[in-house]
């Protein structure tokens, strides 16, 4: 195994349709990139984050915080359309290291424990998983569009915690190797491990309720 440490890759486009300026916004007193940010800063392993942007005016903001590596995004990355995973191919191309996580500004309340927890449980079983990803688990009683019950039998009315769990893939982080990634061009690969985050800590920004849903419990941890 090639030394045990990450690049860290956090996509930021400019354009965001449901909340505007949604990774420059304020959240809580600052723009909400310095938070993920943050986080980076403080796991030891890290040992370089790399901000991929298509807009100068975020590049700008994030140097005024972070000592990091700004990726400017070639145009035919740019749009709204654009799959992360040819960013990511994009990016691992251009340095030379074996391991990547990547994360989100959205993901502000993730917490450097949970992380280091992550990155500690793949190094140790690189022979087992060929990537981690985070997740969260559902115990609840869900139907399809059609409804057709998912994980239940309606006749049976057992107790929601005796149900067998699903689990949302909530793109809070995602652990990686590049040859594993290279073989599909796939951040998640072949063989690889959920790794369950609280539902607190696990909120991705999509809209503005969860922006406001966000900030209000980032608010309640700053104080404290």
């Amino acid at each position: 195994m090639k030394n045990n440490i990450l690049y860290a890759i956090i996509p930021m486009k400019c354009h965001s349709e449901r909340v505007p300026n949604k990774n420059i916004r304020d959240f809580a007193g600052k723009p909400l990139f310095y938070w993920i940010l943050n986080t980076l800063k403080k796991i030891d392993r890290i040992t370089k984050i790399i901000v991929d942007t298509d807009c100068e005016q975020i590049a700008d903001m994030v140097l005024r915080y972070f000592d990091v590596v700004i990726s400017m995004r070639p145009d035919n990355l740019k749009g709204d359309f654009v799959s992360v995973n040819k960013i990511i191919k994009n990016i691992i191309g251009n340095f030379d290291n074996e391991y990547f996580i990547q994360t989100h500004a959205t993901n502000p309340l993730l917490k450097p424990e949970t992380i280091n927890s992550a990155i500690e449980l793949y190094f140790k079983n690189t022979d087992k998983f060929d990537s981690v990803f985070s997740v969260t688990r559902y115990q609840s009683r869900f139907y399809d569009l059609s409804g057709n019950p998912i994980n239940h039998n309606p006749a049976e009315l057992i107790r929601t915690q005796d149900l067998s769990p699903l689990f949302e893939e909530n793109s809070n982080f995602y652990i990686f190797s590049k040859q594993s990634f290279l073989k599909k061009e796939l951040r998640i690969g072949d063989t690889p491990f959920m790794f369950e985050v609280n539902k607190l800590e696990s909120v991705d920004i999509d809209d503005l309720f969860d922006f406001r849903i966000a900030e209000s419990i980032m608010k309640i941890s700053v104080e404290k």
